[in-house]
C-alpha cells in the first residue's frame, strides 16, 4: 500500500494542481508540475490506482443550491446498539441538508452539518427528518456565523 511517504515532491505538486483546478489540462498541468504530457498522464494514472485521487468532482455554490445557514448539530441516541446506529446512519444518509455526518466520541454520539436557506427550513428539518428517527434521544444545535476556513481537500 502506498504512503504518502512514498510520494516524491512533484507527486505532491500533482496534487495540489488538481486540487485546485481538477478540470486543468493535462499539458498545463505538465507546465506547472516540470514535466511533459506523457510522465505527467502516467503519474496521476498511478496516483489514481494508488488511491490518492479518488475521483473529480464539481464545486457547487452551496450557498445559492442549498443555502446560506449552517448548522452544526450534536445528536445523542437512546442506545449505542448496531440496530440504532445502522438505523440513524441509513436515514440521515437520506436528508439532502446534511452535507456531513461523523460518528463521535464523548458526550454526543453524533455531528452533522446541515445547510440551509433559513430558520423555518431548519425547523422541518429538525421536525420532520431528524426528531422522527428512533433512537435519537438528543439534538443540541449551534448555528455558524461565518466561515473562518473551509478546505475541500487537505493541505500538501
Amino acid at each position: 500500500m502506498t504512503t504518502i511517504d512514498d510520494l516524491d515532491k512533484i507527486d505532491l505538486k500533482i496534487l495540489k494542481e488538481l486540487a485546485k483546478d481538477g478540470r486543468m489540462a493535462w499539458s498545463k498541468l505538465g507546465e506547472q508540475v516540470g514535466l511533459s504530457l506523457t510522465p505527467v498522464l502516467r503519474r496521476v494514472r498511478v496516483l489514481e490506482e494508488a488511491g490518492f485521487i479518488q475521483g473529480y468532482v464539481a464545486r457547487l455554490d452551496e450557498g445559492r443550491l442549498a443555502g446560506r445557514i449552517s448548522v452544526l448539530v450534536s445528536v445523542t441516541l437512546a442506545l449505542q446498539s448496531e440496530e440504532v446506529i445502522a438505523s440513524f446512519e441509513e436515514k440521515i444518509a437520506l436528508a439532502p441538508e446534511v452535507m456531513s455526518c461523523f460518528l463521535m466520541t464523548g458526550d454526543t454520539d453524533y455531528s452533522l452539518r446541515v445547510v440551509v436557506r433559513d430558520l423555518d427550513a431548519y425547523n422541518e428539518f429538525l421536525t420532520r427528518t431528524l426528531t422522527r428517527i428512533p433512537g435519537v434521544a438528543h439534538i443540541k444545535s449551534s448555528f455558524a456565523l461565518k466561515t473562518v476556513l473551509f478546505r475541500s481537500s487537505p493541505l500538501i
